[in-house]
């Protein structure tokens, strides 16, 4: 009963959402004030309706109601009750109701909280959003119905796959959504503003929390998948470049540039048409990472292969939102003039180049995933595009982007002096470059991975440092002025210095972890030892043990150091008896300045157990900067001008006719 309530749910959904696309559209356009204001309790209705649909669909993971495909497909009864939850998510059908959710719950707090946006621009917005929500709900009501009984259910299920069974995947799918679905806002807001005719400091000041706020998760969701792959794949590696992980990459950096491309509209009305389009474009890739995902054209372990009629669906969705929009974009490209004017050495231009940087890679990867795709058709020959052309093609524009960050920060609007901004940086440059010529005489030669991201990493923290005293005039006022200036400084400001602080730490970790891993694969038999970096690594013993849906061989590796006993590490190989899956638990003792990472294999035909042994240097960096991002953007995102909100447009002098 609770399922064909869910399943009725999601057709109220359907149908509440094409009034909050039609009726809000229609008023707005003809000025009907009681039209427009439908838009706020259908928002509301649309989020409370998709969040029952939801839990109806949990209660059948839960309770392991076979009847119900999806949950025989991809639950069991012995599965551990988290994993029965996220097993909601885990699989196509649930997760495109998850993304309904996410895509619903964004347009009610736009309605709830956005009691100052004016009326038109909410309204139309809101249409908008409920118009990306129809869309995905007739693509589930007609092609994935999560809700679809089994006439005859089986006595138990199939079983979620074994790798997602972890509880990094629990959590990684909802953060995710809530960045690039979150990006839908950003993308209503643009469209909103378009139809309207008007792009303006105030739009720019709504339009950046929403974009914030999902860029945020977005941040968090992808550390936490990057993590996943780190400890569950058992490869010892943090980035594959796999296809899954560049879709929800390229959304990531265009919303990065999306951020600072408003913060100059805010600031200076100048960037209008570049700020429109990257709102178009973040969520635009979105989509195309739900249809690389969802189509069945790749192949991935978090990737949904489906068959081609959701496939095709999915690409009329794409062509009709991305191709619609742009076409709009052309239209009135005319509302987007700007009359600021700003030098090639200025704030305004540093951002610019900022966004060119991003965009331009983000193009690299979007290549490199898609070009296997197009060679394939062209040619009929399957091409592979690697991590060895992800990194040469990728690597100098986030060099270059690192590199110019502080300057540019530090420059004033509209026409700045180079040497003057350089001047309170010279410090830090002189010490980044100290540490990056430290770090290569520690390495004694080899690459210059290590020396140079140790350099860009704290040219990037310190320089956030700087930017923060500069504004504090630490050192050239007294203590308590300086203190005084720190506590009213805007926590926006305070945020982008966490922020780039935090891109510091991840591209410390990443050159450290890249350039001075070590890594030894063998076969080990029970006593046997190995030396890998200065530590001594025995394995004690593999024993047979249970758990609740798996038997795993779990082995007893010590780990010393000049005779002294650093870790005793258990390795784990697990079996899934439903599915018939191995997979790899790694063992990992975590530091601040390294990682242990040991896995053990399959056993070997003439004696003893495969056991591959990593030491990565400075490895949690990379997930710490990630978290101190995230907490850039949510100190700024405390900023009072984003909770209380943007202020009232000014009205103009009388005789004078609004700018259009």
């Amino acid at each position: 009963m609770i399922t064909e309530l869910g399943h009725f749910a999601l057709i109220l959904t359907f149908l509440v959402a094409i009034v909050q696309a039609v009726v809000p559209m229609v008023g707005a356009q003809r000025g009907w004030t009681d039209w427009m204001r439908v838009a706020v309790p259908a928002a509301g209705v649309q989020f409370a309706l998709a969040a029952c649909a939801f839990l109806a669909l949990v209660h059948a993971f839960v309770v392991s109601d076979f009847s119900v495909r999806l949950v025989a497909e991809n639950s069991h009864s012995a599965k551990p009750l988290i994993y029965k939850i996220s097993g909601t998510w885990g699989n196509h059908e649930g997760s495109m109701l998850l993304w309904i959710l996410i895509l619903t719950l964004f347009g009610a707090m736009v309605a709830w909280f956005g009691t100052n946006l004016p009326p038109t621009l909410k309204a139309r917005t809101l249409a908008v959003q409920g118009l990306i929500a129809a869309a995905f709900l007739a693509f589930i009501l007609w092609t994935s119905n999560p809700f679809a009984r089994l006439d005859f259910p089986p006595i138990d299920g199939g079983d979620l796959n074994p790798l997602l069974q972890d509880p990094g995947l629990a959590f990684h799918p909802p953060f995710l959504y809530l960045g690039y679905v979150g990006l839908s806002m950003a993308y209503s807001f643009a469209i909103a503003a378009l139809i309207e005719g008007r792009v303006d400091a105030a739009w720019a000041r709504w339009v950046r929390p929403w974009t914030l706020l999902a860029w945020s998760f977005l941040t968090i969701g992808i550390a936490m998948g990057s993590y996943w792959a780190y400890y569950e794949l058992g490869w010892g590696g943090w980035w594959f470049w796999d296809p899954v992980e560049n879709v929800s990459f390229m959304p990531w950096l265009l919303s990065c540039a999306l951020l600072h491309s408003a913060i100059v509209v805010e600031k200076r009305d100048a960037l209008k048409a570049w700020t429109i389009l990257l709102a178009i474009l973040a969520f635009s890739f979105s989509l195309i990472g739900a249809f690389v995902v969802r189509s069945g054209i790749i192949t991935s372990v978090h990737a949904f292969a489906t068959d081609p009629g959701r496939g095709v669906f999915l690409l009329l969705i794409l062509g009709a939102f991305i191709g619609g929009s742009l076409t709009l974009y052309a239209a009135r490209a005319h509302v987007m003039r700007s009359t600021a004017a700003f030098s090639t050495v200025s704030r305004e231009a540093g951002l610019l180049v900022n966004n060119l940087l991003l965009v331009t890679a983000t193009l690299v990867v979007f290549f490199g995933t898609i070009w296997p795709l197009v060679a394939e058709v062209l040619t009929g020959r399957k091409v592979s595009v690697g991590a060895p052309f992800f990194d040469t093609a990728f690597t100098p524009f986030m060099v270059a982007l690192a590199a110019i960050l502080p300057v540019f920060a530090t420059l004033p609007w509209k026409r700045g002096d180079l040497g003057r901004a350089m001047r309170p940086l010279r410090g830090a440059l002189a010490l980044s470059v100290a540490l990056g010529a430290l770090a290569w005489t520690v390495q004694t030669g080899g690459s210059m991975l290590a020396p140079v991201g140790v350099t860009l990493a704290a040219w990037l923290v310190l320089g956030s440092a700087v930017e923060v005293a500069e504004r504090v005039r630490l050192g050239r006022a007294p203590l308590g002025e300086s203190l005084r200036r720190a506590r009213n400084l805007p926590r926006a400001d305070w945020g982008k210095a966490i922020a780039h602080a935090g891109l510091g730490l991840s591209i410390f970790g990443i050159a450290c972890v890249t350039a001075w891993a070590r890594e030894d694969i063998r076969a080990m038999a029970v006593g046997d030892s190995v030396a890998v970096a200065g530590y001594e690594l025995r394995l004690d013993g593999v024993e047979r043990r249970e758990g609740p849906n798996y038997f795993a061989d779990t082995g007893r590796v010590t780990v010393t150091r000049g005779g002294r006993e650093v870790a005793v590490m258990t390795p784990e190989r697990r079996v899934y008896p439903v599915q018939g899956m191995p997979t790899t638990e790694a063992a990992i003792d975590r530091g601040l300045t390294r990682d242990l990472y040991v896995t053990l294999g399959d056993p070997q035909h003439g004696g003893g157990w495969a056991v591959r042994t990593y030491v990565k240097p400075f490895a949690n960096w990379i997930w710490l900067g990630a978290l101190v991002m995230a907490a850039g953007g949510a100190v700024s995102l405390s900023d009072r001008r984003y909770r209380v909100g943007a202020p009232a447009r000014r009205r103009p002098p009388a005789g004078l006719a609004p700018a259009e």
